[in-house]
């Protein structure tokens, strides 16, 4: 079994259910930090995805892609920890 068929076969369904699940978690998180969290799930899942995308068609430019998702996803999450702080001495 090549690599191929692995991310075809294997990889790619797991993303796949894995994203719904965590979509899931994102509509019904009963928090804010929950859907947080969700959302930067979904982002480092879809950068597995389009990590095997660039695996399965050998296009290099799409792992540049997914660091520069990476980067935002991880500057964002960041920002919102931030945020969130700010906003408990508020409170």
């Amino acid at each position: 079994m090549n690599i191929d068929l692995i991310i075809i076969y294997f990889v790619l369904p797991l993303l796949s259910i894995s994203m719904l699940m965590i979509f899931i978690r994102l509509f019904r998180g009963p928090s804010l930090i929950d859907k947080v969290i969700a959302l930067d799930l979904l982002v480092i899942v879809g950068i597995g995805a389009f990590s095997a995308y660039a695996i399965l068609y050998d296009k290099s430019m799409i792992i540049d892609i997914s660091l520069i998702l990476a980067l935002i996803a991880f500057l964002s999450t960041i920002a919102f920890a931030y945020y969130y702080e700010r906003r408990k001495k508020i409170e």
